[in-house]
């Protein structure tokens, strides 16, 4: 099969964790919607285009930073002298509260990315869209800019891999996944559940997501096998495609 094969960097990044409030913590690695919405944004996309990717990285350190943040009810009125701005809604005005916050941001990412769309015909205006974003690449926030060093096309197929084989990089490997080895490998790493696809209620307008893949963030040290059944890309790398 055809995939597209993306090396990137970013100075810091947050690729924020949903159930995180007090201090926004952030996924090790971006999350699989993360990873399409970019590409969505480069290639200029209005409407989902059905695809899987394989995530790999690693990053150098972490560190707490201040932001602002604005706490918005609709519900409550605005007061002066309780809230610090105010927004106009229906025949009044809705209170706003600014405060300051913490995030925690990634350092110095390496990231390496597969790419490989469900209707493969599609792939060469992917490739065309990363080359020549009509948006610039961004992973986590807005300001968390993606420097794309290498985007190419490459073979992935299935292959035998060497005795003691140990990851290149940190990874999402899916739970699913891991039990279509033969062989037995050792595991490490923390489990999540992540976000990947979703469609649009006609309704509402609203972002309905699908049932999250649960993927195990395995450290590149941890995972040793040899196993016939796992998908390589033509540079020798594993990809773990969700």
């Amino acid at each position: 099969m055809k995939a597209i094969r993306i090396e990137a960097w970013q100075t810091m990044a947050s690729y924020r964790m949903p159930v995180s409030f007090i201090i926004k913590e952030s996924y090790p690695l971006p999350p699989y919607s993360t990873v399409i919405g970019m590409i969505h944004a480069a290639c200029g996309y209005q409407n989902y285009v059905p695809m899987q990717v394989s995530v790999q990285g690693r990053g150098h350190s972490s560190v707490s930073e201040m932001y602002t943040k604005y706490d918005f009810n609709p519900g409550i009125s605005y007061e002066e002298g309780r809230h610090q701005l105010k927004i106009p809604c229906g025949d009044g005005y809705r209170g706003v509260t600014r405060g300051a916050g913490r995030i925690e941001l990634i350092v110095d990412i390496e990231l390496l990315l597969h790419v490989r769309t469900e209707d493969e015909s599609k792939l060469d205006e992917v490739l065309n869209g990363l080359r020549y974003p009509v948006n610039y690449p961004s992973l986590g926030r807005w300001e968390d800019l993606l420097r794309l060093d290498t985007v190419e096309m490459v073979d992935v197929k299935k292959e035998t891999l060497p005795e003691n084989f140990i990851l290149p990089y940190d990874a999402y490997v899916p739970i699913e996944m891991e039990k279509q080895y033969k062989n037995e490998a050792v595991w490490h790493g923390t489990v999540y559940a992540l976000n990947k696809d979703y469609s649009i209620d006609q309704q509402t307008g609203f972002r309905r997501w699908s049932p999250r893949v649960r993927a195990r963030c395995a450290s590149k040290k941890s995972f040793v096998t040899e196993d016939e059944n796992l998908l390589m890309d033509s540079k020798g790398t594993p990809v773990f495609f969700a």
